[in-house]
């Protein structure tokens, strides 16, 4: 191969690569005041969820272990993902102002709390502080309502988004945890306990 065809042949493999990288270089999606809100909140509101998952009790069943522990990994992933739309955004990780993004719609009225299905701190307390039994208990009780303020605040993102991408990860929200709702609530009925008053 001559000099100038070993040249050309080099430069056009370099022209094709780079267009190869533009081409599929992913493209950030363009997030709204109310993308940025639900990515804050939710990921506030998981990460409450994985301390809940930290305080069973070591004698816990092995089916609520292992029930807290795919909502651990779950939420720790979808974590990941929404801290990656704040960095994208160049958003703060906590909102200075919490569901607001929920009242931002003309016909909404304000949150009537900070986030649906949290834990009070006195909660958290007394889940910390029990044991046995009285621990799978107060865990299921808590992450059912808990997964409740989830699914609320997902389904109001994904009816309200413009991102595909937001709308799709909520919808997945939804869908994973009403399942582990039914789960948790099969758990808690197997136990001789009811699920508590939402909101």
């Amino acid at each position: 191969m001559s000099t100038l065809r070993w040249a050309l042949t080099v430069l056009l493999a370099a022209v094709v690569g780079a267009g190869a990288v533009w081409m599929f270089k992913p493209v950030a999606p363009q997030l709204s005041t109310l993308d940025i809100g639900f990515a804050q909140d939710m990921r506030n509101h998981h990460q409450q969820a994985i301390t809940m998952t930290d305080m069973l009790a070591p004698d816990d069943a092995a089916d609520v272990r292992a029930m807290a522990e795919q909502i651990r990994f779950t939420q720790l992933d979808e974590i990941g993902q929404l801290t990656g739309w704040l960095q994208i955004a160049n958003a703060a990780m906590i909102s200075p102002k919490p569901m607001s993004w929920m009242s931002a719609m003309p016909h909404m009225a304000p949150p009537k709390v900070a986030m649906p299905g949290m834990a009070s701190p006195q909660d958290l307390k007394n889940l910390q502080r029990s044991t046995g039994r009285d621990n799978e208990i107060r865990f299921l009780q808590l992450m059912i309502r808990h997964h409740q303020g989830g699914i609320e605040m997902a389904a109001y993102a994904a009816g309200h988004t413009k991102v595909d991408a937001v709308r799709q990860t909520a919808l997945g929200m939804v869908d994973q945890q009403t399942q582990e709702i039914q789960v948790m609530t099969t758990l808690l009925n197997q136990r001789g306990a009811t699920v508590l008053p939402y909101p």
